[in-house]
């Protein structure tokens, strides 16, 4: 899965290879002030005077000119946060009904890496899942009795059963997946489409993150703004996290006594100045600045038009379930997640907590499938029904899966299951990719691959093949070389395109 390190990024006059002029200085400067301009540019509104828009001279974000011709223009990743178990939800292994209680075999197991949890365990006892799996479909998905309702949209889903990653813990699992390295400090997935294509809407973010917290286990692991974050991207292409309740971007109104022409002259004023600076030292943070405080100018009027769902109809509501009604659930945030691409947001990521279920597996992931199931179905069905979905590719998936063993003691009652890295399924819908498709397999215990292994940087590499873009060519220059999302790896999942 991985290519000639030699292959040459962007031409330098192409639109997406524009990082060779982060300096030093940049370096050294940007560091403290990149994460205050996020919450400094909220601070603005705007003018729409034609002299005010003439004299303004700022980087907007725009439509750049992607690789190739696309299938999607935008992407709406669920990102489920935890590890759901695939033997619960997707990879039925009927068969380990007869095996339940003995050690899983060596031969399977072949030394794998463990967690802290469970590395302590003199057995590794085979658990099968409880739950019922049925084929849904012209296409004969099979599903878990948890999932009804996304089983009724089968035909539309691409399922990949074969996924691979190289964490074996969340956090580095998760930044693996989000940004395509363990460590932290690499852009992330929507960053990287936001700096090669630019944005649709100049009034809106080019990449908006949410984030619910799910009823299986709501004290779930704890999620980190970096996952969203630019990296060594310029700042403005970093994720803006819209929050539940009366302020979905903290800081966005004027203050007090501030009203939007005094507001203007201030944005104004301090733009001259840092266009100063910016001439005096060429730092691409000023100019990235500049531009981040006229966004924020313009999204004092487009975000609350955004969050205010008043204008939706009952049935949209009762599509999407009863919890759309509450702000900051998954169901809110999936009809959020289609108001965004309504409007053009190129990058939308919704992350829902609450899948570690290491104990008490049966009566947490029922709750847990409860939270997402609907909502999903509805995303899927709404984006249809307005002629959306053949743009815009959504994406569902985990950091990793979970193991066939159980984790601490297997009783009649419960049982529990640790990370497993080897193998875990995840879904993709929409623009470029084929419905009805069932790809790769795993093993009788659904422990290894066995058929068709798809790993994270193909994965990634497919996303952005599907919105137009080469990812050997999606490059950025930083400390003397050259990265890119996909490393010096990835390879396109061709069977799965359509």
């Amino acid at each position: 899965m991985s290519h000639s390190p030699g292959s040459s990024p962007l031409a330098p006059d192409h639109p997406c290879a524009v990082g060779d002029c982060l300096s030093r200085r940049s370096l050294l400067t940007g560091v403290g002030s990149s994460l205050g301009f996020a919450a400094l540019s909220s601070l603005s509104a705007e003018d729409h005077s034609e002299k005010t828009a003439r004299d303004r001279t700022t980087t907007v974000p725009h439509t750049k000119r992607p690789h190739a011709v696309p299938r999607a223009k935008r992407v709406i990743f669920l990102f489920q946060s935890g590890g759901p178990s695939q033997l619960e939800l997707f990879d039925p292994k009927p068969e380990l009904k007869a095996r339940q209680g003995e050690d899983l075999p060596e031969s399977i197991r072949r030394g794998q890496r463990l967690t802290n949890m469970t590395a302590g365990q003199s057995r590794f006892p085979v658990v099968p899942s409880r739950f019922q799996f049925s084929r849904h479909g012209e296409s004969g998905a099979t599903l878990s009795e948890l999932l009804p309702h996304l089983g009724h949209v089968a035909d539309d889903i691409c399922f990949i059963k074969s996924m691979s990653t190289e964490a074996i813990n969340h956090d580095p699992a998760v930044t693996f997946l989000t940004t395509g390295a363990q460590l932290a400090g690499r852009p992330s997935l929507g960053s990287w489409l936001s700096y090669g294509l630019g944005s649709e809407n100049q009034d809106l973010p080019a990449f908006v993150v949410m984030l619910s917290r799910g009823t299986g286990r709501p004290n779930d692991q704890p999620l980190y703004d970096r996952l969203w974050g630019s990296g060594f991207l310029p700042s403005q292409h970093q994720g803006v996290k819209l929050r539940s309740g009366n302020e979905p971007v903290l800081y966005l109104a004027n203050p007090a006594g501030i009203d939007p022409p005094v507001r203007r002259g201030m944005l104004d004023d301090q733009a001259a100045l840092n266009r100063i600076q910016l001439d005096r030292l060429g730092d691409p943070e000023i100019e990235a600045r500049i531009a981040q405080y006229e966004l924020a100018f313009r999204m004092q009027t487009s975000v609350p038009d955004l969050a205010n769902v008043s204008d939706e109809s009952d049935h949209t509501f009762e599509l999407y379930g009863p919890n759309s009604r509450k702000p900051g659930t998954f169901a809110a945030n999936c009809l959020l997640a289609r108001r965004l691409a309504e409007r053009g947001v190129r990058f939308i990521q919704l992350f829902h907590m609450g899948w570690d279920q290491h104990t008490n597996l049966p009566s947490q992931i029922p709750q847990q499938a409860h939270d997402i199931d609907q909502p999903c179905a509805a995303l899927i069905r709404d984006l249809k029904q307005r002629g959306l979905l053949d743009d815009t590719l959504i994406v569902w998936s985990g950091e990793f899966g979970r193991t066939v063993y159980c984790q601490g003691n297997l009783t009649a009652e419960t049982y529990g299951r640790d990370h497993h890295p080897r193998c875990f399924t995840m879904w993709m819908t929409g623009g470029g990719v084929r419905g009805g498709l069932t790809y790769g397999e795993t093993d009788e215990y659904s422990y290894n691959v066995s058929k068709d292994p798809v790993h994270v940087h193909d994965l990634n590499a497919t996303i952005l093949h599907c919105l137009g873009i080469d990812h050997h060519q999606l490059t950025f220059k930083f400390q003397g070389r050259h990265f890119r999302l996909t490393d010096v790896h990835g390879e396109l999942i061709r069977p799965v395109l359509a």
